[in-house]
């Protein structure tokens, strides 16, 4: 399992950007190998909170043209930054109602989606700008408190709901598991989530989208990658140490 406390030395040049890249690939390739999957199933999402714009750039150099932000406020200042780069921007946190109409402007993709309201402002907003957006639903797959997300039971009438959005694109679901050692629960959050896609493949396939699984981060992604994920939403194992001295 890999940990942020094995990540890499923190990373600013293009060459080390893409050692960093090359050793997260090659443990996606194994995890994906262990249970015959094809490793191209499996899209890598670097997370780069914190992470300031000289280094950013140093790594969509090194071949990371998607960037994945938790703060939106954030990602845009990163976004407007860097226009004169084609980057793919996902913005992977909560989202409160006033950001809806930044995230349509510059967002490519929004991966926590769990509320009707935001969905239906961003569609509004969306069709303002003449733009659709990729999305994930969230789903708490851990039963936290802390964690935001549908539960499980809600998931079939919330994508019912977003059938009327036109501007967004259903990709799938995401879910965070549980953060703990025990790779046990960890696995088990993650199967939950895949049996609930394939129930919905199996009997709404309408509702489900690509039924995509955005699920697992530097600690757990090789046993998402075990447990059916497509896309694995990957920082520290890539970017090092997060500096939050400046935040």
């Amino acid at each position: 399992m890999s940990t942020p406390e094995n990540a890499p030395v923190v990373a600013t040049t293009e060459i080390e950007f893409h050692k960093a890249l090359d050793e997260v690939r090659e443990r996606i390739a194994f995890a994906a190998e262990r249970v015959g999957r094809d490793p191209q199933e499996i899209r890598l999402l670097p997370v780069s909170k914190t992470v300031p714009e000289e280094r950013l750039r140093a790594a969509y150099a090194a071949g990371m043209i998607q960037l994945a932000e938790n703060k939106v406020q954030e990602a845009e200042s990163k976004a407007e930054a860097m226009a004169d780069l084609n980057v793919h921007w996902a913005v992977i946190g909560p989202l409160q109602s006033n950001k809806t109409r930044a995230v349509a402007q510059f967002a490519d993709e929004f991966q926590a989606l769990d509320r009707i309201r935001i969905a239906s402002r961003l569609d509004a907003h969306l069709k303002e700008y003449n733009r659709t957006l990729d999305v994930y639903v969230q789903v708490n797959a851990s039963g936290e408190d802390t964690k935001s997300g549908l539960e499980p039971r809600q998931v079939e009438d919330f994508l019912e709901q977003l059938q009327e959005f036109d501007a967004l694109n259903l990709r799938g679901l995401m879910t965070m598991a549980f953060h703990t050692d025990d790779e046990t629960v960890v696995r088990e959050n993650f199967s939950m989530l895949r049996d609930l896609r394939d129930d919905l493949r199996e009997r709404r396939p309408e509702l489900i989208g690509e039924g995509g699984l955005s699920m697992g981060m530097s600690n757990d992604y090789e046993i998402a990658i075990e447990e059916g994920a497509t896309v694995i939403r990957v920082g520290t194992a890539i970017f090092g140490a997060r500096d939050y001295s400046a935040k």
